[in-house]
């Protein structure tokens, strides 16, 4: 399995993790399943996986509360979320507190193993990107980081640096906002759409140190940021 994608699955539901865990290792991915969040975090700690799926509502430890402390010593490991939660808040502080993507239950395995790869190929260009020029600003996006001229780099959330990208690389043009939703978050809909404008609102004010930066909202098509 040298070529095998591990991965961390926290789920407390006996019979659906263990169908989960064996319809991935049926595609060549090294799994290893937890039913508790703490033994999650321990696990994370010495299997050092590459992508990790936790379901939200857990005993000991739930995978809000995972994902927080994870991020305090992790801020690349891509993060999806498994729950039966549909409330627009919870799928905000999902995103927020560093989660990459969610699924609400029932899901089907075809789009899980989808959105793990989206989640896969999306880091690995992270890892071979340059870094970039904006302004006053030098944005690193292997390392998640954003320097006004010679002050310290503060460090942006996986999905910030990802959705920075994306602006930079299409500056002075229309960000279609379909697009980047189902590129960055698999799906557009309602409680996606919500957290990306507040991603948005953040990237605002981590640039607002230089005046000539703008992320314009173009209403009906998406975002434009202009130099």
């Amino acid at each position: 399995m040298a070529d095998s994608i591990k991965l961390l699955l926290a789920e407390d539901e006996a019979a659906l993790g263990q169908i989960i865990k064996e319809s991935l290792e049926t595609r060549d991915f090294e799994v290893v399943l937890c039913d508790n969040g703490e033994k999650a975090f321990e696990a994370y700690k010495s299997e050092s996986p590459e992508i990790l799926v936790l379901d939200v509502m857990m005993p000991k430890k739930d995978g809000f509360t995972l994902a927080k402390e994870i991020r305090t010593i992790d801020d690349a490991v891509p993060i999806i979320f498994l729950t039966a939660k549909s409330q627009t808040a919870d799928v905000v502080e999902g995103f927020s507190i560093g989660g990459n993507d969610y699924l609400k239950k029932p899901f089907s395995m075809e789009e899980l193993i989808v959105r793990i790869h989206n989640l896969i190929s999306r880091t690995k260009v992270q890892k071979t990107s340059k870094v970039l020029e904006l302004g006053n600003y030098t944005f690193n996006f292997p390392k998640q980081q954003l320097q006004f001229k010679n002050e310290e780099p503060s460090q942006l959330t996986h999905r910030e640096a990802h959705l920075l990208f994306h602006l930079i690389k299409n500056r002075n043009e229309v960000l279609d906002r379909s697009l980047i939703l189902n590129k960055l978050w698999g799906t557009d809909d309602f409680f996606s759409a919500r957290s990306m404008d507040v991603f948005i609102t953040k990237l605002r004010k981590r640039l607002k140190k230089d005046e000539n930066i703008q992320i314009i909202n173009v209403r009906g098509f998406g975002y434009k940021l202009t130099v």
